[in-house]
């Protein structure tokens, strides 16, 4: 079921010769459900497109629908509303609010949504992140990868209908960073939520269903299927038998 649908998308900063085309002309679908990795260089456009996607980035031309929806075609409060509701963000650095708690910070959205917290949600983030005896504790009372939980528990809190992953591991170190991603398709699994993620580990992305690969803000490589872990293996398997011939 095609779920998310971008089209032509172009997005160009800038004017005359400081103008930068960072999204050139890029299309593509997602299905519901399916668990996505964009990846490719520094500055080859993969961040513009997933924060265009979740409406924090207008584009310059093209459209992205969710679920049929145009997300930009309605005024600016109807697309603070969607970002809140259907969208949920995590990004590089968790940006948790120092003066809140594990809770606090996880229902903020909820909260400023104007709406009553689900506690049957929230027991159940609690406790999916491992954070049920972190509670009441403040930011810099948590390790850098239980921050990354909380931020994680804030972007479902809402229950949207797609998670976007700009390099969430990218502060963390290996170990904690694994566990991040296994959160996240945990997630993606148990509540059935479109996951497109951001990185450049190439560990990481072979995890995804499908790998899109940027290059200069067009859409070089979409490849499809399930990365097994054992397949994992043998790419890294493949890698090692290849530096071995070039020594």
């Amino acid at each position: 079921m095609k779920f998310l649908e971008v089209k032509n998308l172009c997005k160009i900063y800038g004017k005359g010769e400081n103008q930068v085309t960072a999204l050139d002309h890029v299309s593509l679908t997602v299905e519901k459900g399916e668990f996505a990795a964009i990846i490719g260089s520094s500055g080859s456009g993969k961040s513009t497109l997933l924060h265009a996607i979740a409406g924090v980035d207008v584009p310059t031309k093209g459209t992205i629908c969710l679920d049929g929806q145009d997300i930009y075609a309605g005024n600016s409060d109807q697309l603070a509303v969607f970002r809140r509701r259907q969208v949920g963000l995590i990004y590089q650095f968790h940006n948790l609010i120092p003066t809140l708690n594990v809770v606090e910070n996880i229902t903020l959205p909820v909260l400023m949504d104007r709406r009553k917290v689900n506690q049957r949600r929230l027991n159940e983030l609690l406790e999916l992140l491992g954070l049920e005896d972190r509670r009441k504790h403040l930011p810099n009372q948590l390790s850098g990868g239980q921050q990354q939980r909380v931020a994680i528990g804030r972007a479902l809190m809402n229950a949207p209908a797609v998670m976007l992953a700009d390099e969430p591991t990218g502060a963390l170190d290996s170990r904690n960073g694994q566990e991040i991603v296994r959160l996240l398709k945990e997630s993606n699994q148990k509540y059935g939520q479109t996951l497109l993620l951001v990185t450049h580990d190439e560990n990481i992305a072979l995890q995804a269903e499908r790998i899109i690969t940027i290059a200069d803000g067009r859409v070089v490589r979409d490849s499809k299927g399930n990365r097994t872990p054992a397949r994992i293996e043998d790419r890294k398997a493949e890698k090692r038998e290849r530096k071995a011939g070039q020594s």
